[in-house]
């Protein structure tokens, strides 16, 4: 039995969990509404599928839009296929869960951010990397795409509740 609660971890997951949940929605029934997503994700993960020259123009990350035009967008719980349009090319990618760094809706000022930091992860074992991250929530907009009220951005930093 673990000897502490891994809250990052579990906030982590949690995370990851409901942008799956969020893209599971949208390969079933589309975007709704004005929702769209501003997705960067680390393109160094070993996890990550993207043509060479994609990688070659992005050597670290990536940020991607899914909006007007997506196709063959396919989730899984790892991560999410999708096959988006660069410059009239379109190009398959997959993404795992892992490799996202932000993902950021703001049609409803909604977003999260995912931090880490580097380790000597070869003397730690896995359960003891620490995983950090914070979680940003904004008022949303009314339906007239004013502001409803002062934007207040409630930041989480998992970091505080360290010991």
């Amino acid at each position: 039995m673990a000897k502490t609660i891994d809250y990052g971890n579990l906030m982590h997951d949690a995370m990851r969990g409901l942008i799956r949940k969020v893209l599971e929605g949208v390969a079933r029934d589309g975007l709704p509404g004005e929702h769209h997503f501003f997705i960067t994700f680390d393109t160094m993960h070993p996890d990550v599928e993207l043509a060479d020259w994609l990688s070659d123009r992005y050597p670290e990350e990536m940020t991607i839009v899914i909006q007007h035009w997506f196709d063959n967008l396919e989730v899984s719980e790892d991560g999410f296929a999708i096959t988006l349009n660069f410059g009239d090319s379109p190009e398959p990618l997959y993404i795992p869960y892992d490799a996202i760094r932000t993902f950021v809706d703001p049609s409803v000022e909604f977003g999260l951010r995912f931090e880490t930091q580097e380790y000597d992860v070869e003397e730690m074992d896995e359960d003891e990397i620490p995983h950090d991250a914070e979680v940003t929530s904004f008022e949303p907009k009314e339906e007239n795409g004013k502001s409803a009220g002062p934007k207040e951005a409630e930041i989480v930093s998992l970091d505080k509740f360290r010991k």
